[in-house]
Order: C-alpha cells, then structure tokens, then sequence
C-alpha cells in the first residue's frame, strides 16, 4: 500500500488518482470495442462516458459536501479541499447526464445504459484497488488471518489488522462486471442489465459496508450509503416490473434472421411471379 507512487518535482502520482484513470480508460476502450459488436455507436459510447466521468465525479463531489454538510459549515475547505467522494452521488449524476446526452441526440438511454454498466463496474473495481493503496474506506480490525495491516502514512490506522473491504469492493465489482458482460446478450429487454447492475451493487454495498470502518456520514443506524442502497433497490425491482410489461427489445436483437428471412420471401415471391408470366406467355 502506497499512497504517493512517485515524484518528478512537484508533480506527484498518486495511486488512486493512477487506477481511477486506469480503470477509467479500460472502461473506455472496453465499452467502444462492445459497442461495434451490439449495433451502437462507439463515438457517442466514448462522449457519454466522458461526460458521465465529469458530471459523475462533480456530484459525487456535491453528494460528499452534503454528507458532511456540518464540517462543511465550520470549515469549508476541509471539505472541498479533501479527496473526500460519495460513489453515490457519482452514480445518480452519472445516470441523469446519460439521459441527458441519449435525449439530446436521440439515443437510445436504456440501451446505452446496459452498454455502460458493466464497465462502469470494472472501472469501480480499479477505484477499490486505489482505495486500497491509499488506505481508505478501510474495515474494521480483525483478528482474522486475512486482516490487512496499512503502514504509517495511509489514511487507514496503521499497525493494526483491518478487514480489507476495498478488496472484497474490488472482486465484488470485477466480478459484477464480467457477469454482466457475460449475460449481456441472454437478456431479451432493454433497460435489463442495467437494472440487474443497479440491483446487485446496491445489495454487495450494503454488505460491505457493515464491514468498514471509516468516518462517513450516517442515517441513524445505517450509514449514508446503506440508506441510499435502499432506495436503488427498489427502484431497480419497481423498474425490472415496468419493464416486464413494455418489453422493448434491445437494438443488438435486430434480428438479422427476420430481415434475412423477409429477403429470401421476397425473392421467393419474385421467382414464383416470373414463373407464372412465363407459364402465361407459353400458353
């Protein structure tokens, strides 16, 4: 675990700030190569995940200040200033500057969304790993032979066997994405694989954040991340039932076949067309 990689001067690399961009550019790349493959265009793929990286990380930003809205209040730059960020917040912006874009240019936002998600999960995996290196969103201690003990210098306490959540974040998200990547074409509705995204990561968040043990804003009992797993859930099983009943298929379930069908019909009527005309003539 490092929080500082290198220096050249005063440019330091840090390795959070390194695996988010990491994570970010896999997403990228990854998400442009599935979008040839699905009938969907990489350019506006690539626009959109730009566009959602910076919308995204401001309201994770805003979503933070709120959370800590009284130390915000008493001193603002401890707050601003911090590297303090609320994945939530990230989440909910993120998902409205895609509407946004799909309505604007006449997309697709439900497929564009199932497009997305899994990499948006990968890219989340790599943010844990930064978490990790950096020592924060730590667990708590544990006597576990699998705690993890930070170093002086990381944001987590040092010397003292922590759970290493932002690992178990990190396979959790690895594995989310490629499950989703893996079920992508099995689904038959568009919208679906990004509610399944929805549904799980705000299960595997809520279970994983009875493990940590960092400061973090709270609603009474839960914290404010647990709070809000609540309400993706049940918008996510109240969006699987609308979605049920309206059924639109994706664009990658253009089905090749029908149209290749319809083709061979026509030409099949065209043949038996002339050879009525020349049964015709000969009589």
């Amino acid at each position: 675990m490092k929080v500082d990689l290198f220096s050249i001067g005063k440019f330091t690399v840090h390795s959070y700030g390194l695996l988010i961009g990491l994570g970010f550019l896999v997403a990228v790349f990854l998400g442009s190569y599935r979008a040839k493959k699905v009938n969907l265009s990489p350019d506006h793929y690539s626009n959109i995940a730009i566009f959602t990286l910076i919308i995204g990380f401001l309201g994770g930003k805003l979503m933070y200040m709120i959370v800590e809205f009284k130390r915000l209040l008493a001193d603002p730059m401890s707050v601003i200033g911090s590297e303090g960020f609320v994945v939530y917040g990230g989440i909910i912006t993120g998902v409205l500057s895609i509407f946004v874009y799909c309505k604007i240019n006449k997309l697709s936002f439900l497929n564009y969304i199932d497009l997305l998600v899994p990499c948006v999960a990968i890219n989340q995996g790599f943010g844990r790993l930064g978490c990790f290196m950096a020592g924060c969103c730590y667990g708590r201690e544990t006597t576990s032979p699998f705690g993890v003990v930070f170093p002086p210098g990381s944001l987590a306490p040092a010397g003292v066997p922590l759970i290493p959540t932002q690992l178990i974040s990190a396979a959790f998200d690895f594995a989310l994405g490629i499950l989703l990547i893996v079920l992508f074409k099995k689904f038959k509705r568009s919208g679906d694989i990004g509610a399944t995204y929805f549904c799980a990561y705000s299960i595997g968040r809520f279970l994983v954040e009875c493990l940590r043990n960092d400061e973090r804003g709270s609603v009474g009992a839960l914290s404010t991340s647990q709070f809000i797993s609540f309400f993706i859930l049940a918008f996510s099983i109240v969006f699987f039932a609308i979605n049920r009943k309206l059924n639109v298929k994706p664009l990658w379930m253009e089905p090749e076949s029908e149209v290749n069908d319809t083709d061979a019909e026509k030409t099949k009527n065209d043949v038996d067309e002339e050879k009525t005309l020349n049964d015709a003539g000969a009589e």
